[in-house]
């Protein structure tokens, strides 16, 4: 599993971005894949994830209704489209790969962060 995260930016409050990560690896393995994020002085935090399948999706109440992720089996991406950004979403975002069931995301594998800055 490679993962290749790309999409962030500087955006204005109530602005949109769309993140993508790529498992360039594609060893054909069936892991759910998602994204986590980190602010200045803060924890790494759960943002979204979605089974290996596209089936199941998980968001974090703070993005619920304003990202939506999904995902493109064949080509082993994930997306995060990022609408109604707020200044309190800028962090880096982390792709993650691993085992998604019942709400929760186990990450086994990480992508490199991608920054998103939202400006008031």
């Amino acid at each position: 599993v490679q993962l290749q995260a790309s999409g962030g930016g500087l955006v204005q409050a109530g602005g949109s971005l769309r993140l993508s990560c790529v498992d360039a690896g594609r060893t054909g393995s069936r892991h759910g894949m998602g994204w986590f994020r980190q602010a200045p002085g803060k924890e790494r935090e759960f943002v979204a994830a979605i089974t290996w399948n596209g089936g199941f999706v998980y968001y974090a109440d703070s993005v619920k209704g304003r990202f939506t992720i999904s995902k493109e089996g064949a080509k082993s991406t994930v997306y995060l489209q990022m609408n109604s950004l707020k200044p309190e979403d800028t962090a880096v975002y982390y792709c993650a790969a691993g085992a998604v069931s019942r709400g929760t995301f186990d990450p086994g594998y990480w992508g490199q962060g991608t920054q998103v800055t939202v400006s008031s």
